[in-house]
């Protein structure tokens, strides 16, 4: 597989394939006649000594002083060092490659004026795996990225460090040992490769994929606590959510019927009319947090084709105009709203975690999971949902959200930043938490159903329970736990839960 780069058509499926399974990429040819013809352009304007912001200017506050054509390509490579200024431990290298390809893709739109030499030799990095090393803090997400797309930026130019083969070197280095050779920079490049929200767009697509796969495995794992607590079908009834026609509820209610067809559990206890909130309002929480993401992705895809640098340039209509496309406030906002979303997932799975080890509220299964006649002498899972808890209360802080912040920088010129990387940053350990909760909400869901019975559940819910037990055991009596609770973080983390029940979905 290779992903075609047109500036047009980048999803996040795309984003995901490349930065974590290492797929190829190439420009279109007609992406490529639009960066001539946009380079073209720029050049022309640098001939003709007219005055282009960060072409023929300074950036920022310094936007009044004049860079004669001779000074143009010093500029660009001047831009770059200067704002190499990320501090912290370096980006992932998934996040890294997601960031290149991104930034590609919006340079390719030929808006931006860059020659086709510098789109390719960032192309060759991505196929050869030159990754560079970018602190993870520094920006403020306005003017875009600067800081950790220079740092990008400093291995094109054979400056800064980069990674080549999972080994961190210099550049320079980096790129003789790939047969890559560093770009020396032309007019306006600098700014253009510097200037966008390629970092926060490219957190933002690997967290919208793992959002989706997360929502879909806490639809299952919801299903096999359902199960163990003897619900009652009533409130999964699609004639309920055709009535409050949400979208994402109505979906998130269809997936857990399906999970429990043909179970022997639920309404077994005729006694029971309804269920407490944390299950007999799943499909709604659910559901708003499903529709949430997928207006997130919505948002999240449009900014993975738009040029977001500035000045932007215009070869049909022969002009150059500075405006604010590299404000990052719309990936800002829904990186917010996603941590929200993905936090409740965590917070409902908290609860219904509590539920299945409270005596008082599980319909009669044993304190704390344990089958031990030792009870007291055995803990059981009293304490895993300890741990849900303390990760719970650290989303809630997490779900602060970092958009209503703004610090002036340049001199007051740049008045408003969105905090957009920062958001988008603190989401990924949301959902780290979240998939932790949903795993231990796993592991406690299957020790209740042996209790109740393997053969007795329904046909999604037996196939999940059987993914579990292929990797930990019933526990009898206290044993080390996070032996027992790793592995059921990790089916859910790495999606084999998703891939296990897909018919379901």
């Amino acid at each position: 597989m290779v992903v075609v780069i047109d500036g047009r058509n980048l999803g996040v499926d795309d984003v995901v394939v490349v930065a974590r399974s290492h797929e190829g990429v190439r420009i279109s040819e007609v992406a490529k006649g639009k960066i001539r013809k946009s380079h073209e352009l720029i050049e022309k304007f640098v001939s003709d000594n007219k005055c282009v912001y960060g072409v023929t200017t300074g950036f920022g506050a310094l936007a009044g002083k004049f860079i004669s054509k001779e000074d143009v390509g010093k500029l660009s490579r001047n831009i770059i060092l200067s704002h190499s200024t990320g501090v912290g431990e370096p980006f992932p290298e998934e996040i890294v490659r997601a960031t290149l390809l991104v930034r590609i893709n919006a340079l390719a739109k030929g808006n931006s004026g860059v020659r086709l030499i510098v789109l390719n030799t960032l192309v060759d990095m991505l196929n050869k795996s030159v990754v560079p090393v970018v602190p993870e803090k520094g920006s403020v997400g306005s003017s875009g990225d600067l800081a950790p797309l220079s740092h990008i930026m400093l291995t094109l130019i054979g400056e800064g460090e980069a990674f080549y083969k999972g080994k961190r070197m210099s550049s320079k280095k980096a790129m003789g040992l790939a047969g890559i050779k560093p770009v020396v920079l032309s007019c306006k490049e600098g700014l253009a490769l510097t200037n966008g929200t390629s970092v926060m767009t490219a957190i933002a697509s690997l967290a919208v994929y793992d959002s989706s796969n997360l929502m879909k495995s806490a639809d299952a794992v919801m299903s096999l606590t359902a199960e163990a607590v003897k619900a009652v079908s009533g409130a999964f009834d699609e004639r309920i959510h055709q009535v409050r026609p949400h979208k994402g509820q109505g979906v998130s209610a269809g997936i857990i019927r399906s999970m429990f067809k043909g179970s022997k559990l639920i309404d077994s206890d005729e006694k029971k009319i309804q269920d407490s909130y944390t299950i007999r309002c799943t499909p709604q929480v659910h559901g708003a947090s499903r529709d949430s993401i997928a207006y997130v992705k919505s948002v999240v895809e449009k900014e993975l084709n738009s040029a977001t640098d500035n000045p932007l340039l215009f070869p049909n209509d022969g002009v150059v105009i500075s405006g604010g496309n590299f404000h990052g406030q719309p990936i800002a906002l829904v990186m917010d709203f996603l941590g929200i979303a993905v936090s409740e997932l965590g917070s409902i799975s908290e609860r219904r975690i509590a539920k299945l080890v409270d005596p008082n509220h599980n319909n009669g299964l044993p304190p704390f999971l344990i089958g031990s006649k030792d009870m007291g002498l055995n803990s059981g899972f009293m304490i895993p949902q300890y741990t849900a808890a303390a990760l719970v209360s650290e989303n809630k802080i997490l779900s602060h959200p970092a958009s209503v912040d703004s610090i002036p920088t340049s001199a007051n010129q740049e008045d408003h930043v969105s905090m957009g990387t920062i958001a988008a940053r603190k989401i990924l350990q949301i959902l780290d938490n979240s998939q932790t909760v949903l795993g231990i909400e796993l592991l406690n869901a299957a020790q209740a159903i042996d209790f109740r019975g393997r053969d007795n559940l329904g046909a999604g819910t037996k196939k999940l329970y059987d993914l579990v037990r292929k990797h930990v055991n019933f526990m009898k009596d206290d044993d080390v736990m996070y032996e027992y609770v790793n592995p059921c973080v990790k089916l859910v983390k790495d999606n084999k839960v998703v891939e296990e029940l897909k018919e379901f979905f």
